[in-house]
């Protein structure tokens, strides 16, 4: 009979590196992660300006384009500052940066911002006349895609505990 031999076990050397754990928030106000508080505004804004649309392409009514206008220009600008509060954790924070969910997240983010850059530029100077077919298509793309990164975003946090702590004001 022959010996058995046992193998030696795989080890991920990303999971232990020794800043895999630092993963709290260093941009926050009394603790709370200040990227997370600002992404709901142009969450929020971006699934206005496709709600706007929509009621614009059913009534036919001109207010609906001044809203969408306002909502994708507002959407833009507080993902622009979201995106930097992001972006300042991705790099400032090693169990952060160590990560590749975080990098997709990111790139998602980028280019999510670029959709919703084009969603307010595309209604600058006619603001109706953007909206069908361009402008709802553009909506209904910028609230895919804010569908799509917000749920990599939820996944670093509910599943790798990014920007949390513990009871103890460790990162788990």
């Amino acid at each position: 009979m022959k010996p058995t031999r046992k193998r030696p076990r795989l080890r991920d050397p990303i999971h232990e590196h020794r800043d895999f754990h630092l993963t709290e928030s260093r941009v926050a106000i009394a603790g709370h992660p200040l990227h997370a508080m600002l992404v709901a505004f142009p969450i929020a804004l971006c699934v206005c300006t496709l709600g706007a649309d929509a009621m614009f392409w059913l009534t036919g009514d001109d207010f609906w384009p001044r809203v969408a206008i306002w909502a994708a220009a507002i959407s833009f600008l507080m993902g622009v500052l979201a995106g930097i509060a992001g972006t300042v954790e991705l790099l400032a924070v090693p169990g952060i940066r160590i990560r590749a969910a975080s990098w997709t997240h990111f790139i998602l983010a980028v280019m999510l911002l670029s959709i919703l850059g084009a969603n307010w530029g595309i209604r600058w100077g006619d603001a109706a006349g953007a909206v069908l077919p361009w402008g709802i298509l553009t909506s209904a793309l910028a609230a895919g895609m804010t569908g799509i990164t917000g749920w990599h975003g939820g996944k670093l946090v509910f599943d790798y505990g990014i920007g949390t702590q513990d009871d103890h004001g460790t990162a788990p």
